[in-house]
């Protein structure tokens, strides 16, 4: 049975303070999530991101390990322009991520470290809209994030986390999937939006080999044309939307 659309997207629930995003790579988050975190950490909030790779694979005319700290950087520095300073890379392999135990552990950990009320991740489903294909990093952390989610707050599950200090973790209350094709709610992008173009573009190396455009002009058309197709269901706000599921 096909799910109906949402046509008119809820604003995300603002009664909470410590987020964690959880994704595959490098600029995942920066194409058309940070604009939302930007937003949130004005209002106080705090932020941290995990990555399950550092992105080695993404860059053909470069070396995995040249490429891997190349990538971090640029990261590190796409963050702190939406005010993000806690950066944590996983360091399972880019383009082999494996969704199992060890990826779920590896998150859990990092959510009971963090302690976060609202857990964002990025589209777990095969493709995005039924017409391009996503990636199997994708699939396999967005999947092992949702599953992590619970795993944080059974202490029968990884007990040997508690042998680290690592005490369980029930305090998610949702789990927001940003790229879904199914999304329910939203945020208000326009405080964030020039930061958001900004964060991308701190991906640059990434960015010139992905693509012969400008790179401001490809960021900005991108992040804009994204957030204002939003904004057409949440009130003709430019906005970022989620897949808000609830624990």
């Amino acid at each position: 049975m096909t799910e109906p659309t949402i046509t008119q997207l809820e604003a995300m629930p603002g009664d909470w303070q410590r987020a964690l995003a959880v994704v595959a790579h490098p600029d995942d988050l920066e194409y058309g999530c940070s604009a939302a975190i930007a937003a949130w950490t004005d209002e106080g909030r705090e932020v941290a991101y995990v990555l399950a790779t550092r992105g080695e694979a993404g860059i053909d005319t470069l070396a995995p390990t040249e490429c891997g700290a190349l990538r971090e950087r640029e990261q590190r520095a796409s963050a702190a322009v939406v005010g993000v300073s806690e950066v944590e890379f996983l360091d399972h392999r880019d383009g082999v991520v494996e969704y199992g135990i060890p990826l779920r552990r590896d998150i859990a950990a990092a959510i009971r470290r963090y302690r976060p009320e609202l857990v964002i991740t990025l589209n777990h489903r095969d493709t995005w809209g039924g017409v391009a294909w996503n990636t199997p990093d994708h699939v396999a952390v967005g999947r092992a994030t949702l599953d992590a989610a619970a795993d944080a707050g059974n202490r029968w599950i990884f007990p040997e986390l508690i042998e680290q200090g690592l005490e369980p973790w029930n305090g998610v209350r949702w789990v927001a999937v940003a790229g879904s094709t199914r999304p329910t709610h939203a945020v208000d992008a326009s405080a964030g939006l020039e930061r958001a173009v900004r964060s991308l573009l701190e991906h640059r190396t990434y960015i010139e080999a992905l693509t012969d455009e400008d790179p401001e002009t490809y960021v900005r058309g991108f992040l804009t044309g994204y957030a204002q197709a939003t904004g057409e269901r949440f009130g003709g706000r430019p906005a970022v939307a989620f897949e808000l599921l609830g624990r």
